[in-house]
């Protein structure tokens, strides 16, 4: 939730032509992301779980993607974007840890 907050603030120092096409597409992919964890675990089923959980997964990979974008085309700076970036870095590292957990459970020791 941290980073859905951290990317409109970001969001909000595109340009105004930007609105409606990067911004949207940062918007439904930062939300994406804990909407799919949430849908996820309200399935019954571990595979599911587990879909949704590599659906949020890509879900950061198309926003750290969309992030990358704006840099390079310098509406914001590597400073600008460092927090979120963060953000999405250690939402990256959990979703993994999660999704292998759930397929190895006797690991866990």
């Amino acid at each position: 939730m941290d980073l859905v907050v951290e990317i409109y603030r970001l969001i909000r120092s595109l340009p105004k032509e930007e609105n409606y096409a990067l911004a949207d597409q940062m918007r439904r992919a930062v939300v994406s992301i804990p909407s799919n964890i949430a849908e996820g675990k309200g399935r019954t089923s571990l595979k599911d779980y587990l879909r949704f959980l590599a659906i949020a997964n890509g879900s950061c990979a198309e926003l750290d993607t969309q992030i990358e974008l704006a840099i390079r085309l310098r509406y914001f700076s590597e400073e600008q974007a460092a927090n979120s970036k963060g953000l999405l870095t250690e939402v990256g590292k959990m979703l993994t840890v999660m999704q292998v957990r759930l397929n190895n459970p006797k690991s866990e020791s």
